[in-house]
């Protein structure tokens, strides 16, 4: 990705790559298929800034994140964080048709796979759950 050269090194940014409908909901088999030919990575953590930066606070790490991605470009986005009022976000991502919700508290360190520190709730009627409902996930 071109946009990642534009990056100060060395950063290990925890992201995901979609490819974003024309309304903006990410569309896994356009992805997938390789019949559009552009993604973005939406960066929602940082593991490595210079330094190994997992110990701290989500929310530190976040702030410095948003540091870092201030003058990405298209390629790379920042996600931006919500706080309270959970019930309301996810039934506005539901509405959206997005995937769902990741909730972090705040003060926790960074833990890949699952964890107490995090929680993922999916849209039931998002693409991505009925694809793993159906088997072709």
């Amino acid at each position: 990705m071109e946009e990642a050269a534009w990056l100060r090194a060395p950063l290990i940014i925890d992201a995901e790559v979609v490819h974003l409908s024309a309304d903006g909901v990410s569309d896994f088999d356009a992805l997938h298929s390789r019949i559009a030919d552009e993604a973005v990575a939406l960066g929602f953590d940082l593991l490595l800034s210079g330094e190994d930066i997992r110990r701290q606070p989500q929310i530190e790490r976040k702030t410095a994140l948003k540091w870092v991605l201030r003058k990405a470009r298209e390629g790379i986005q920042y996600v931006e964080h919500a706080e309270g009022h959970g019930d309301k976000l996810f039934a506005a991502v539901c509405n959206l048709g997005l995937e769902g919700i990741v909730s972090k508290k705040l003060t926790a360190p960074y833990r890949s796979g699952p964890s107490k520190a995090w929680i993922k709730v999916k849209n039931p009627k998002s693409p991505a759950a009925t694809r793993a409902i159906d088997g072709t996930f």
